[in-house]
């Protein structure tokens, strides 16, 4: 079914918030926190980055000061959602002494009613890579698939290109086309601040409806459109996907691995960042004063020595196994497991590498030079 676009006026932003709130739902949203822009719970507009941006390149993050008062101004930060839909560290079950006899209880609890507000095109479409790991694979997590029933979305098209994004070389973005309740895209004039709000389901077409809106009109999607495109255009990174899962799967020995190998930490800030990765580990910890143990899951890397730990030894020993390991899995072999990239574009990898290690310079490079090597 399609809903008809309409405009909510910057004034009236609180009133979407209010919305969610009075409908049970707890409002996670960017705010600033530690000179970054993170998804944190928020109760009002003023607790959104009003008139901030950001510049990002590799190895590189900033916030800047807009010359307007810009809600969604910025780029992505840190934080992807999936810390609140795959958790850093969920506690899975306590073990307790009973009459002489050990009991086994779950800590899971009650799903929280999320409603994103802010997620982008890219976001999105990471969401959707984990459902298929999470809730369409064959073993689902019950902890994401309560969570995930309960989230409501409101996204946010992009209108501003980012130093490291090239969601559009992923098909990805800018423009939020699916998965969403509600769409927002931020309109700034002369003399004129405003929101098009799209509904995507019923449930957000029931929310906008109910909020102080007006109809859009023909020049209002005209300008979402040339928004879109300009920001399509100005992508600060271009990834060159065709024939990319063989170009890595067939060119395990090339000497780029080596350089690119001399260059990383293996410090693992390009998993933890990234909304896509699902690596994890679990850990036990019991307490001597109550006989209580606990068992908790918590994310862990492919770049950690011991992750690929096999009867004592990794089978991935050398920093060149391992950033060849995630750069295949991420763009070539995610393809064979869930027949998507696991890579959506959104460019966090490059920003928060410390040394700016680039998975599209990396790929070109490869791809420049692999012909030349056979």
């Amino acid at each position: 079914m399609a809903f008809e676009p309409r405009v909510l006026a910057r004034g009236d932003f609180d009133a979407l918030i209010r919305a969610l709130v009075d409908r049970g739902y707890q409002v996670v949203g960017p705010t600033v926190r530690d000179d970054a822009i993170v998804y944190e719970p928020i109760s009002s507009t003023a607790d959104l980055p009003i008139g901030i941006g950001d510049t990002q390149d590799g190895g590189t993050y900033r916030l800047t000061q807009r010359d307007d008062d810009a809600l969604f101004g910025y780029n992505l930060g840190p934080h992807s959602w999936k810390k609140y839909l795959f958790p850093p560290k969920l506690e899975l079950w306590q073990a307790k002494r009973e009459n002489g006899s050990v009991k086994f209880v779950s800590s899971q609890s009650e799903p929280r009613r999320y409603a994103f507000l802010g997620i982008r095109a890219c976001e999105l479409a990471a969401i959707s890579v984990q459902d298929r790991v999470f809730v369409n694979g064959s073993h689902s997590d019950p902890h994401y698939v309560s969570t995930r029933g309960e989230i409501l979305t409101v996204g946010v098209n992009c209108a501003v290109a980012g130093g490291t994004c090239f969601c559009v070389s992923m098909g990805t973005g800018p423009r939020v086309e699916s998965g969403y309740d509600i769409v927002l895209t931020e309109v700034i004039t002369d003399g004129s601040h405003q929101f098009v709000c799209e509904a995507g389901s019923d449930r957000g077409a029931e929310i906008v409806e109910s909020l102080p809106t007006s109809p859009a009109t023909e020049n209002d999607v005209l300008t979402v459109d040339s928004i879109l495109e300009q920001t399509a255009r100005n992508m600060g990174r271009v990834l060159e996907t065709t024939g990319l899962p063989e170009l890595l799967a067939g060119n395990p020995e090339h000497p780029r691995w080596d350089e690119v190998a001399s260059r990383c930490l293996a410090c693992t800030n390009c998993t933890l960042v990234c909304p896509t990765c699902f690596c994890s580990t679990t850990e036990d910890a019991t307490s001597l004063a109550t006989g209580e143990a606990t068992r908790s899951r918590r994310w862990d890397s492919c770049f950690a020595l011991d992750f690929s730990e096999l009867h004592g030894t990794p089978a991935r020993s050398s920093t060149k196994a391992r950033y060849r390991h995630w750069m295949t899995h991420k763009l070539s072999t995610w393809h064979d497991q869930f027949d998507v990239s696991g890579c959506v574009g959104c460019g966090r990898c490059i920003t928060w590498c410390p040394v700016g290690i680039d998975i599209t310079e990396e790929s070109a490079a490869i791809r420049a030079t692999a012909g030349a090597l056979t």
